[in-house]
């Protein structure tokens, strides 16, 4: 009885494999597209577009000059006064000026946005 339920076991489990195991380096290579694909995409659609916002963000920040109307990241509106190397003086009311770090600056505003 106990030796028939072996035989039925072992003819229930997988084909025994020959030569190299599982197919040599075809087998590998095939189950390494699908990771590839994968890093392909998000590069394309994450790491690329990321990279090329920063750099044009970069651009933005090394070309601000006096005069410039800016909104910071943190929703402040303000015209430029002075640019410094790490820091920029706004002028953000009649008689209000505030320093905020070059990093900070938001975005370029048009010429014809209301403050």
């Amino acid at each position: 009885m106990f030796l028939n339920f072996i035989d039925i076991a072992n003819a229930m489990g997988p084909a025994p494999q020959s030569g190299a195991g599982q197919g040599g380096p075809a087998a590998l290579f095939g189950s390494l597209i699908p990771l590839i694909l994968i890093f392909v995409i998000f590069y394309f659609l994450l790491i690329r577009p990321q990279q090329k916002k920063a750099k044009e963000h970069k651009n933005m920040i090394d070309n601000l000059k006096k005069g410039d109307k800016i909104i910071t990241s943190g929703g402040i509106y303000g015209v430029i006064e002075n640019v410094g190397t790490n820091t920029i003086t706004l002028k953000v009311g009649e008689n209000t000026r505030i320093k905020i770090g070059k990093a900070y600056v938001g975005a370029l505003r048009a010429s014809s946005d209301e403050e």
